[in-house]
């Protein structure tokens, strides 16, 4: 999943055994080390993982949690070979490399939906994806989940890369689509739309004064990124698995249903987050209402509710450049969040396979379709999610 996603994120444990000599509260009093592996830089994105070290979940498994960031690519080729033990793959990457033969299996989804889409300015006209035939339509580059995620959404819409003129841009899109040099732009739905809405409120976007966001995921159900490991690990170390899952799905959890106090226990790990005095405050305040409000149990719908508060409330009293990241947090929260967390489907493998088989051969080298029920399995997940 930005680079931030499809450039890599995979978790490794270097390890045998999970749990250790029990201490104080049923937490071993010996924790066995892991590194968890996150692609580009630490990004408030990455909350769950954060939030399920701060707040003990990893360690309440037996679980010492550090991370390393680093290329998915090399991490896929390190799992497949048993050298890593997990990591948050893409599903796209899981096919790819089953199709030459490494034994990668998918085991917990993250996101829900998949993060990208094509961002186009209000004042263009354009109300449907083939009205963009002919425009020209900026992109990363030919590769990764924008590439992927384009070629998904144009062949639901009946078209084909050569129906648009792609022009790559690099991860510009704000200041490029502010700047006229595209007429649209493939996004990550969760950020780039947020950046590009704030500069046209302050009027620094031309003549734009809003956007309108095609998301991948309301024409085409693919797979994203999600915890993958081996089918060694998976074979002799079963219950190692179980134990991520656990503990990553708690801090997935977590976040959604409180993500001012996900936002605070992120800061130790993302030093670019804003945190003025005062926003720190608004959010501590923020995080401790949340968690009454949770003790009542309230309903998912309750909960997505409280949010849109919560969202309303700071935009109101904080300039946007201060509130921008938990935006971010909260946008992507709505990838993440559904009736059953980690759970992926053969049919959203089905299309994410076929979209690679379509894709041109100096982009992705594979001819044949995979056997995709060997490429994922949802055992490993909590018993209230199977």
């Amino acid at each position: 999943m930005y680079r931030r996603w499809m450039t890599a994120v995979l978790c490794v444990i270097a390890l045998s055994c999970v749990g250790g000599v029990s201490g104080a509260a049923g937490q071993p009093a010996v924790l066995t080390e892991l590194t968890f592996f996150l692609t580009f830089v630490p990004n408030i994105q990455f909350s769950p993982i954060y939030v399920a070290i701060e707040k003990g979940y990893f360690a309440e498994e037996g679980l010492n949690v550090t991370i390393q960031h680093g290329d998915e690519p090399d991490g896929a080729n390190l799992i497949a070979a048993g050298q890593l033990d997990f990591g948050m793959i893409s599903g796209e990457q899981v096919i790819l490399a089953r199709s030459r033969g490494l034994p990668l299996v998918y085991v917990y989804a993250w996101f829900q939906e998949y993060p990208v889409g094509i961002v186009v300015p209000d004042n263009l006209g354009v109300s449907s994806v083939r009205d963009l035939i002919g425009r020209k339509v900026g992109i990363p580059g030919r590769f990764g989940a924008s590439y992927t995620g384009l070629l998904a959404l144009l062949a639901a819409n009946g078209m084909t890369e050569s129906d648009i003129q792609l022009e790559p841009i690099g991860f510009n899109a704000p200041d490029v689509v502010c700047l006229g040099g595209v007429e649209a732009s493939v996004i990550y739905i969760n950020n780039e739309p947020l950046q590009i809405q704030q500069r046209a409120d302050a009027g620094m976007c031309g003549d734009i004064t809003g956007v309108t966001v095609f998301p991948v995921a309301e024409a085409a159900n693919m797979v994203s990124n999600g915890i993958t490991t081996s089918e060694m690990a998976i074979a002799e170390r079963p219950e190692l698995v179980r134990a991520v899952v656990r503990a990553y799905d708690r801090g997935l959890r977590a976040v959604i249903n409180n993500p001012a106090e996900a936002y605070l226990l992120s800061r130790k790990y993302v030093e670019t987050l804003p945190a003025s005095e005062e926003f720190v405050q608004a959010l501590e305040e923020a995080a401790s209402a949340q968690a009454e409000f949770l003790a009542g149990s309230p309903d998912r719908e309750a909960v997505a509710a409280s949010r849109e508060a919560l969202r309303s409330e700071l935009q109101a009293r904080f300039e946007p450049k201060d509130v921008l990241q938990f935006l971010v947090l909260l946008e992507t929260i709505e990838l993440w969040d559904s009736d059953q967390l980690g759970r992926t489907e053969l049919s959203a493998w089905e299309i994410t396979q076929e979209t690679l088989l379509a894709m041109p051969a100096d982009i992705v080298t594979m001819s044949e379709p995979i056997d995709l029920s060997a490429a994922f399995t949802n055992a490993f997940l909590p018993p209230d999610e199977q």
